[in-house]
C-alpha cells in the first residue's frame, strides 16, 4: 500500500473500545522480544526510521551494499524499525515496502506483516510523528532541501554525499540543523570504515611523520551543479512522478534521463569523499582554503597554513583514485585510497604510532555512529558542519574552474573578496516552492 487512510475520530473510538473488550477478555502475554530479552532490542530501544529515494544508493543502504558494511543493510539492524519508504519511482517504493515487510515478517514470526508504509511525497514521510530519523538517498539536487525540510520536521538525517550542491544551500542545511537541535550524518563514510586506512593516514601526517605538509593531491577538481537539458520530449512512464522528481529544478519535459546524477557537473557526485579526508588531514574541519586558482583545468586551493591543494593525482601515483588523496611532505609522502596505505620512504606508513602522536576518533561503522548519536545527541564523526565545509571545498573548485581566474577566499564570512560575479555563483535559482 502507498498510503494508510486517515482514521476518523469517531472509528478511532470505536476501536479502541473494541480492542479494550477484546484485551480485557484475553490473558495479557508480553513476548520475550517485546521486552529486550534472549538479546532481543526492546522495541522501545529501536530507532524508528524512514528512507528517501531507495533506487541505487538509499535502497543499498535499506536492504544491505557495496557501501553499507553490514549484512542486510539498516534492514539487518535489530536496533533500527523501518516504518516508511518513499521514492517518486512505484517499483522502487513498492519494491522497498515488499521486502521490508518480508524481513520483519521472518524476524517476528509472523506470516503477515504490513507495518512499513510507502509513499510518493517525502513531506507526508517527515509528517510522521512516530519517526526519528530518515535516510536521504535521492537525485543529488534534492539533499540539502530535504535535510532542511527533515530538521524542520524534527527528524534526525543521515545524507548522502554530496550535502549540497551550492554553498548558500549547504549552509541553510548547516543552520537548520543546528537551529532545530538534529543529529547529521554526511554519508562519508571513510573516516568510519576501511579498517581505520584513511584515519590512520591522517594520523601519521598530522603527527609530522611526513615532516612539515606541504601539498596535497585531492585526485579531483570541484564540481557543480546546472540545469541541463539533453533530449527530445517523451511521455512520462506510468508509476514516475515526473514533477516532484524535479523539485527544486527548473521544469522541463520528461525526456527519458531521470538518472540520479542527471544535473551534476564535474566531480560533484565523488569529490566529497576525497575532499573530507583532505579538511581532515588539515584540521580544517570547520574551516576551507583563503585562496583558489586553476592549473590545466583543475581547481588548486591554498590554505592559511600555507599547505597547498591541488585538485589533480600526484604525477605518477595510482594510490589515491578512491576517496583517497596523496600528502607531500618536506621528508616524505603518503598515499592512501580505500584499496592502499602506503609512503615514500615505506617505512613511514609501517612504523606504528607513539604515545604522543595525534589520535582521531575510532569509529569503526558509520551508520552504528550514526544511530548511536541519535540515542546519545551526541555529534557525528562527518556532522553537519565538516560536511558543509567539505561541500563547500568541491563547489568553490567548481566556482574557479568556471571562472577560469584566481579567487580570494573569506573561510569566516564564507564570501569571496571583491568579486561580485564569484559571489553569485554561491546560489543557484530553485523552482517554488522549494526555495531555502
Amino acid at each position: 500500500m502507498t498510503h494508510r487512510p486517515r482514521l476518523t475520530r469517531r472509528a478511532f473510538l470505536r476501536r479502541s473500545a473494541t480492542a479494550a473488550a477484546a484485551a480485557a477478555a484475553a490473558p495479557f502475554v508480553v513476548p520475550a522480544t517485546s521486552l529486550g530479552k534472549d538479546g532481543a532490542v526492546a522495541p522501545s530501544d529501536r530507532i524508528t526510521m524512514g528512507f528517501i529515494g531507495i533506487g541505487g544508493q538509499g535502497g543499498g543502504h535499506l536492504t544491505g551494499g557495496a557501501w553499507t558494511y553490514l549484512p542486510g543493510g539498516y534492514l539487518g539492524r535489530e536496533d533500527v524499525h523501518v516504518l516508511a519508504v518513499c521514492d517518486v519511482l512505484r517499483a522502487h517504493r513498492e519494491r522497498a515496502r515488499q521486502r521490508t515487510d518480508e524481513v520483519y515478517a521472518e524476524r517476528f514470526g509472523k506470516q503477515s506483516y504490513k507495518a512499513c508504509d510507502g509513499y510518493v511525497d517525502f513531506r507526508d514521510l517527515l509528517a510522521r510523528p512516530d519517526i526519528d530519523a530518515v535516510l536521504i538517498g535521492t537525485p543529488v539536487h534534492w539533499h540539502a532541501v530535504m535535510t532542511v525540510l527533515a530538521a524542520r520536521a524534527g527528524k534526525d538525517v543521515y545524507c548522502e554525499k554530496p550535502t549540497a550542491v551550492t554553498i548558500r544551500e549547504s549552509q541553510a542545511a548547516r543552520d537548520a540543523v543546528l537551529r532545530y537541535g538534529r543529529v547529521f550524518q554526511a554519508g562519508t563514510q571513510q573516516r568510519s570504515e576501511y579498517t581505520g586506512r584513511f584515519r590512520r593516514a591522517c594520523e601519521l601526517v598530522r603527527s609530522g611523520r611526513i615532516g612539515t605538509l606541504k601539498e596535497v593531491y585531492a585526485w579531483r577538481g570541484g564540481g557543480g551543479v546546472s540545469w541541463l537539458r539533453f533530449g527530445q520530449p517523451r511521455p512520462v512512464p506510468d508509476g514516475l512522478d515526473w514533477d516532484l522528481w524535479l523539485g527544486p529544478a527548473p521544469w522541463m519535459p520528461f525526456d527519458g534521463n531521470h538518472g540520479a546524477h542527471r544535473f551534476q557537473t564535474g566531480n560533484l557526485n565523488w569529490g566529497q569523499h576525497h575532499y573530507d579526508i583532505v579538511q581532515w588531514v588539515l584540521g580544517a574541519d570547520r574551516t576551507g582554503p583563503v585562496e583558489l586558482d586553476v592549473e590545466d583545468g583543475r581547481a588548486v586551493y591554498r590554505y592559511a597554513s600555507g599547505v597547498t591543494v591541488y585538485g589533480r593525482p600526484y604525477p605518477g601515483d595510482s594510490v589515491g583514485a578512491t576517496g583517497g588523496a596523496c600528502f607531500v611532505g618536506t621528508e616524505g609522502r603518503i598515499s592512501v585510497d580505500r584499496g592502499a596505505l602506503v609512503s615514500d620512504p615505506p617505512h613511514l606508513a609501517r612504523e606504528p604510532l607513539g604515545p604522543d602522536d595525534v589520535r582521531l576518533p575510532a569509529i569503526d561503522s558509520h551508520s552504528g555512529n550514526f544511530l548511536e548519536c541519535v540515542r546519545t545527541r551526541g555529534r557525528t564523526i562527518c556532522d553537519v558542519e565538516t560536511a558543509h565545509r567539505a561541500a563547500s571545498v568541491l563547489v568553490l573548485g567548481g566556482i574557479v574552474q568556471d571562472l577560469g581566474r584566481p579567487l580570494r577566499w573569506n573561510p569566516d564570512g564564507e564570501q569571496f573578496i571583491g568579486d561580485a560575479e564569484a559571489n553569485r555563483m554561491r546560489s543557484l535559482a530553485k523552482r517554488s516552492p522549494w526555495r531555502i
